[in-house]
């Protein structure tokens, strides 16, 4: 596609997305510096509504995307800094993207076999009864009753040290194999409440929790008019199935990279009316899991795309320092 057929493209999913009407070439002409006539432009419009494969172009030919304004990279700072927990990370994280794209978000909980394991806790909450505790690195905070026999603190601190050294700077897999070792080498004192205890984290470090989603802003759906109405109810429906949003975030398995998915690329027939941006989080070395928006093919691609790689840069960089 020569230079000027991708200004007229250009021009017609701006002007289409911000009026949300037809574009016609005259309009076009008095909105645009293009340097051609009404009748030129008409030669070079496929149509006056963009296409998906107008909308796969426009995307493609981007380049880099903007960067956020500082008042706007302060106010994702912000949101995100009061957060207590993981759980307050991810809910804040699904309102602040819903709001900042007007569209649907959805936010894959991180995954243990992507984290570290950074503590391990164990309070005695009776005589016969633990409470296991794991902090992870990407702030998850997994917790057991394990019910044993009579311990003391002086044995509960010679445990908990010996299941530190084993486990902590170690990812999750890393983290097993040193405590299925470490059970065979606990003192004859520790043997019975220390099997009990390596026994129950080998279950903690290994479970999986790849399904859990946040989905946040679904009436931003009922905005956009009579040609999305008609669709939203099977939308909605589809964006209920947990297989359905991992899916659709499944190709964005790298942080700091955006990708698109419009219209007839998506593989849900319910969800052809529909775009998908999606981004990876984590650390600099390791993706956590995946966030994004669902909105119309008709959105503002620019805006949603810097907003997702923003919100997600940010929630990995607060997972990975918190």
């Amino acid at each position: 596609m020569d230079d000027r057929k991708l200004e007229v493209l250009r021009a017609i999913v701006t002007d289409y997305v911000s009026s949300q009407e037809p574009v016609g070439s005259r309009s076009l002409v008095e909105h645009h510096d293009l340097g051609v006539s009404p009748a030129t432009v008409r030669n070079d419009m496929a149509g006056r509504i963009p296409t998906d494969k107008g909308y796969r172009l426009f995307v493609d030919r981007l380049g880099s995307l903007k960067p956020l304004s500082p008042a706007e990279q302060r106010a994702i700072q912000t949101f995100l800094s009061g957060a207590l927990d993981l759980d307050d990370v991810l809910i804040r994280t699904v309102r602040l993207l819903a709001q900042v794209t007007q569209q649907v978000a959805i936010v894959q909980y991180p995954t243990l076999s992507h984290s570290v394991v950074r503590h391990v806790e164990i309070v005695s909450m009776s005589p016969s009864r633990l409470l296991l505790i794991l902090i992870t690195s990407t702030g998850r905070i997994e917790q057991r009753a394990l019910e044993i026999p009579e311990h003391d603190e002086e044995t509960l601190a010679e445990l908990r040290a010996h299941l530190n050294t084993a486990a902590v700077g170690n990812t999750s897999s890393q983290a097993a194999v040193r405590l299925s070792k470490l059970a065979g080498t606990l003192p004859p004192s520790l043997e019975v409440i220390g099997q009990a205890a390596i026994a129950t984290l080998l279950e903690m470090v290994s479970s999986e929790a790849t399904g859990r989603m946040v989905v946040g802003g679904m009436p931003n759906l009922t905005r956009y008019g009579a040609e999305f109405e008609t669709t939203v109810k099977p939308v909605l429906e589809a964006l209920e199935e947990q297989v359905v949003l991992l899916k659709l975030l499944g190709e964005a398995n790298a942080a700091d990279e955006v990708t698109v998915r419009i219209g007839h690329e998506n593989p849900y027939k319910e969800l052809q009316s529909t775009s998908v941006v999606a981004s990876g989080y984590g650390s600099q070395v390791d993706t956590f899991a995946t966030l994004g928006v669902v909105g119309p093919t008709r959105m503002d691609y620019p805006s949603t795309m810097a907003s997702v790689r923003a919100v997600a840069r940010y929630v990995g960089r607060f997972l990975s320092e918190g």
